[in-house]
């Protein structure tokens, strides 16, 4: 269940679509004749105050260590070989008051947002921070890959709207994948194109959607290479590095705050200033004072102010979440150092959209108990905001961050209400019955396999009948195939329910269960079993089925709820003088309410592999797709097939690559348009 908020007014500094990467620089005249102009990223008004204000690692020796006593380490960004940009974000480069253009006509753009080369002014850091990962304290952590670069001072003329989202006046810019750091454990620090593009991508697409996000600027790859294993096969191979420049008010999360932990009673773990008290209180003046200025201006007593802080963090975390389950967004990796204590979404890893409606729906194929799963996402995110209270204290006072912590629940169901009304165009009247409404729609979508994102924007087509009105057969059955046609196949359904689990396997852990419990509990759990059960039980019913027969009882599900749906549609016109008017608005409300378009896996891959065969356009041409995810675009309705028509230095490869690459496979499949459900070929993209 999902709320989707105001969309913030994004301003448009220019057309979309794609464009060629220039080699040559931008000259200007002066006195002298031809002079190279400035780099418009040495312009830049850095103001680093988060460096000033909390205390930073005295130690600037390389390699990793534990950090003790500090929240931020300086660090060197490792340069790449040639970088060059992959795409760039128009709107969110606008944020810092760059104009795109110029930034990637400029010879030092993809060198500065990489990393390659410091900016003036910025002081290039990485962040100590803490976290529990899938239920258990991991200790330090920090940004093992992440590299603060500084915060650059908002633009003069920047919306008052931008500058309520983000009262400190500045935005924090992050590059990520620029090399080690203090944190990087085991790892080289860096990131590669797959990740880099979906991690573009996604943050612009959720901003557009209006999902609170942390923005990306840019993506650079390069010629510099690291060795990636993606599926853990045995089989690696060398990928280019490759970097992504996020922007955010801030990227402070609720494992900034775990750093002071005492040692977990399970792990044994501690936090590396643990006993260093005072940094909390540091850290929380910070964060306050800078980002939610009006509860520090009207909470002179500290307690009181904490409280309120707090309760701020779980209303926007409660809201996020309810954004998120609205648009069937599965974040994948909710641990507490991935959760912003601005309520943003953070850190885009084995993200999905889910397709075919599913509540156990898993995103990352690394979550086996489904820890993270679509469902799962508000009651993970009220855990981890119970973590955030406990690393809080004694700040905040235990009893009055637990009487907070009551709130949330009905704080998350009166979101999730507020827009699933607006998504079945139900915006004149709430009525009790509505709840079950919803459910009954979820449950439909569910049996039948709906695909989530298009079901729902098809059914502004259902018509809102008069009290004159009767609907016929022959319209209720248009309306049946209306949404019939975004139903899985029997084929499909069946290999959605087979089981993950080997039937042996499960057969002795059912065994496992009832002769040795406490050994069942060490390697497995009653809620993996029962999802496994239920998925063999669907299996089997679905094998003495025919397509026929499945085609029938969808048609039976659905009828049975659009006429449910169209009872309640005709009660928000009685009483109303203009019933046309309302009509309309319906629609214009549930058409901004029900994206179009959203970043299905299959169409990031598609991106993905493209970029990794050099052709850069495809990414580009996604990302201005996803700018307008409401609304249709003439000429943007397919993919670009990837033939050869890049420019020079789009299409550039050395000669291993092509051997590398395999062939790419999106060449050779058919494009389907963007809002589209996913192609046969992309069930079997997994991510991890």
């Amino acid at each position: 269940m999902a709320y989707l908020g105001p969309r913030l007014g994004a301003s448009r500094i220019f057309s979309h679509g794609a464009f060629v990467f220039r080699l040559l620089g931008t000259f200007g005249m002066d006195g002298m004749g031809l002079a190279m102009s400035r780099s418009p990223l040495e312009r830049l008004e850095f103001d680093n105050a988060v460096l000033r204000k909390l205390p930073l690692d005295p130690s600037e020796e390389p390699g990793v260590r534990l950090v003790k006593g500090a929240c931020f380490s300086r660090v060197t960004p490792q340069p790449l070989n040639n970088p060059r940009f992959v795409a760039v974000s128009r709107e969110a480069l606008a944020l810092l008051g760059l104009d795109a253009d110029q930034v990637v006509n400029d010879p030092l753009g993809p060198e500065y947002l990489s990393g390659s080369k410091v900016m003036p002014g910025s002081e290039p850091a990485a962040h100590c921070y803490c976290g529990h990962q899938f239920g258990q304290f991991a200790g330090q952590l920090g940004d093992g890959a992440a590299c603060y670069l500084g915060e650059v001072k908002a633009p003069l003329g920047q919306s008052s709207e931008l500058l309520r989202e983000n009262p400190s006046g500045r935005w924090e810019l992050q590059v990520k994948g620029a090399g080690l750091t203090p944190y990087s454990r085991q790892a080289d620090g860096r990131k590669v194109l797959r990740s880099s593009i979906r991690e573009f991508l996604c943050s612009e697409a959720m901003f557009f959607l209006g999902v609170p996000t942390t923005r990306a600027g840019s993506v650079v790859t390069s010629d510099s290479r690291v060795l990636r294993d993606v599926h853990y096969s045995g089989h690696p191979r060398h990928e280019r590095c490759s970097v992504v420049l996020r922007i955010a008010p801030t990227f402070l999360r609720f494992g900034s705050f775990e750093i002071f932990k005492r040692a977990d009673e399970f792990t044994g773990r501690q936090g590396p200033s643990y006993g260093h008290d005072e940094i909390r209180g540091q850290m929380l003046d910070y964060v306050i004072e800078m980002f939610y200025p009006e509860i520090q201006q009207n909470h002179p007593d500290r307690v009181e102010r904490n409280v309120a802080f707090f309760r701020e963090v779980m209303h926007r975390t409660a809201r996020l979440v309810a954004q998120w389950q609205c648009v069937g967004f599965c974040h994948g990796v909710l641990n507490t150092d991935n959760m912003s204590i601005l309520g943003l979404t953070l850190d885009y890893g084995p993200y999905g959209f889910m397709d075919r409606f599913d509540p156990d729906f898993i995103c990352n194929a690394s979550d086996s108990s489904g820890r993270y799963s679509y469902q799962a996402q508000p009651a993970i995110c009220r855990w981890n905001l119970v973590k955030l209270a406990e690393a809080l204290a004694p700040e905040l006072p235990a009893e009055r961050a637990e009487a907070v912590m009551d709130e949330y629940l009905d704080l998350f169901n009166r979101f999730y209400l507020e827009n699933m009304r607006k998504k079945l165009g139900l915006f004149i009247k709430e009525e009790p019955e509505d709840e079950m409404l919803i459910t009954e729609l979820l449950q439909t979508m569910h049996n039948t396999g709906a695909d989530f994102t298009n079901t729902f924007r098809s059914l502004s087509l259902i018509c809102c009948p008069t009290e004159a009105e009767t609907e016929g057969e022959d319209d209720l059955r248009r309306t049946v195939d209306l949404l019939l046609h975004q139903c899985a196949s029997l084929e499909e359904l069946k290999a959605a329910n087979k089981p993950t689990m080997d039937p042996r396997e499960l057969a002795m852990l059912l065994s496992l269960a009832q002769s040795n419990p406490s050994l069942f509990q060490m390697i497995s759990d009653r809620v993996t079993i029962a999802r496994q059960l239920d998925k063999l039980s669907k299996l089997n019913d679905l094998t003495e089925t025919s397509q026929e027969e499945l085609r029938a009882k969808q048609a039976e599900e659905w009828t049975s709820w659009i006429t449910r749906y169209r009872k309640r549609l005709a009660r928000e016109l009685e009483g109303q003088s203009d019933e046309q008017a309302v009509k309309e608005e319906r629609v214009r409300v549930m058409n901004s309410a029900n994206p179009r378009v959203v970043l299905r896996n299959y169409i990031a891959q598609n991106a993905i592999e493209a970029a990794e065969n050099g052709d850069f356009s495809e990414v580009q041409r996604v990302l201005s797709v996803l700018e307008k995810p409401f609304s249709s675009q003439p000429g943007l309705e397919l993919p670009a097939r990837v033939s050869g028509h890049g420019t020079t230095a789009q299409m550039e490869r050395d000669e291993g690559e092509e051997q590398q690459q395999q062939a790419s496979s999106s060449a050779a499949r058919n494009p389907v348009p963007y809002d589209s459900k996913p192609p046969a070929w992309a069930q079997e993209l997994c991510v991890t």
